[in-house]
């Protein structure tokens, strides 16, 4: 009779032993998952702080190479009309002596 409660005290024992692992895993296993969401997240974060950082640089440059263009254009318009300017009398006086003409 000793042996068989030694034997049921030691399969008791052991169901306690596995109970424990199982909880002490399913614990680990909830740690492990927070952790890994948290890092997800983490990592999200810092996508879109890369990706909004991405983009102010973005309109920066681009706002700049908008400017460069206008001013591009502005000389290019200014230099045009300083070598329009002059011919244009020339042009009309023709105009008019061809209309008399």
């Amino acid at each position: 009779m000793d042996l068989i409660k030694k034997i049921k005290d030691a399969e008791k024992q052991a169901a306690d032993i596995v109970e424990q692992a199982r909880m002490q895993t399913a614990g680990q296993n909830e740690q492990l998952r927070k952790e890994k969401a948290q890092a997800l997240e983490q990592a999200q974060q810092q996508r879109h702080n890369a990706i909004d950082a991405a983009v102010e640089k973005a309109q920066i440059e681009g706002q700049d190479q908008v400017e460069e263009l206008k001013s591009q254009a502005q000389n290019d318009i200014d230099q045009l009309k300083n070598e329009v300017t002059p011919k244009i009398d020339s042009v009309a006086n023709k105009v008019m002596e061809h209309m008399k003409g």
